[in-house]
Order: structure tokens, then sequence, then C-alpha cells
């Protein structure tokens, strides 16, 4: 078994949680608190396909005005009228493709059995993109410290949990929609992060099926 790389599991982890933080409404916080030099730097560690993504990525942000970001956050995934690329997992799994429905109540039971609490001030559903990845940065985070510490009991319950939850759950939808978001986003910044997303999302199924 190679030997486990703890610097690039800060790393995924480290984009893992950027990723996540993109999928809320976008504001002054993302230039001030330098968020895409971040995301270059730990995509960097990881594979080269990622450091690509997160490049162009921030330079499609330096090169948008505020309010058109804000625009098309809106038109992707708000409305008012038609939304074009709902963010939620059972509109994506779930046959009715209606809000709430029987993988929301999965995911959930899933974030329960990992000690993963959505903070009170989370005002979307528990399926959300953002909630979906927070919960993925998690399981990382947990699977690094595992690793520093030597808790191997840990790590098979780690990885079980991670290998069901990207296989029934965030690795089944983030395809599907990530590529409507491709295909209906306006600015370069909304298509860089779909592609950046999946691409992440697809390397961390990839280690689970491994």
């Amino acid at each position: 078994m190679p030997r486990y790389d703890i610097d690039k599991g800060f790393a995924r982890e480290n984009l893992c949680r950027f990723l996540a933080a993109c999928y809320y409404q976008p504001g002054p916080e993302f230039a001030e608190e330098h968020v895409f030099d971040s995301m270059l730097e730990a995509a960097a560690r990881i594979h080269p396909d990622l450091e690509s993504g997160a490049r162009r990525l921030g330079e499609a942000f330096a090169g948008e005005r505020a309010e058109s970001l804000l625009l098309d956050y809106t038109r992707l995934f708000l409305g008012p009228a038609q939304t074009i690329a709902k963010p939620y997992g059972s509109v994506w799994l779930d046959p009715e493709k209606a809000l709430m429905g029987d993988t929301t109540m999965a995911v959930q039971d899933l974030y329960r059995e990992g000690g993963f609490d959505i903070a009170e001030e989370f005002r979307e559903l528990p399926d959300h993109i953002a909630a979906e990845l927070e919960f993925l940065y998690l399981l990382i985070h947990r699977e690094n410290d595992a690793h520093r510490n030597g808790k191997h009991e840990a790590l098979r319950d780690i990885y079980s949990l991670r290998t069901r939850f990207l296989g029934e759950h965030l690795g089944r939808w983030v395809g599907p929609f990530t590529a409507v978001v491709k295909a209906g986003a306006q600015s370069g910044f909304y298509r860089w992060l779909a592609e950046l997303s999946d691409r992440f999302v697809a390397m961390e199924a990839g280690r689970s099926r491994a």
C-alpha cells in the first residue's frame, strides 16, 4: 500500500473547503481573503489538472465585475423565474426531481453518522452543493487526522463513510449538475467553478474506489 502523502491530504482538505465557499453568494471577501491564491496553492499540490482549473478560476474571478458575478449566481442557482441549475442533490437523484426527497433524508443520515452538524445560520437545504462539499471536507480532515495519529480503526470507518457518500450521493449528481452549470453560465467564473468541482469530486471518488 503506498505511503499516505499528508501534505497532499491537507491540500485536498483545503481545496474542498474553498470549493464549498464558492457556492455561496459571491462577495468582496473572496478577494479580501485571497481565496483563489490559496486554492491555486492547494490544487498545485494535488494534480496538474486541478492546478490549471484553479488558475483559470482565479483569472476569471479577477476579470469579472462583482455585479456580473452576482447576476450569474442568481440566474444559475436562485431564479427568480426558472432556476438553471438547482444546487440540490435530490433534484438530480430522485425520480420526481423534488426538493427534500428521499435522497435528502438519506444524506442527512450519513451526516449524522459522521457527526456533521449543519450550522443554524445555514439557510439552505441539507443536500445543497455547499453542504455536501463541506461534509466531504470534514471527511478528508478526519482522514488526515487519523493518518497523522495512527488511528487505523477510525480510518476504516472514515473510508467506509466516504465510499458510501460519494458512491450514493455527491459523486452521482455532481457531474450532471456541473454540466448544466457550464452550459448555462454567462461568466467564466462559474464555468470554471463547475469544471474544477467536477474534476475534484471525480478524483475523490476514484480514491474511494481504489
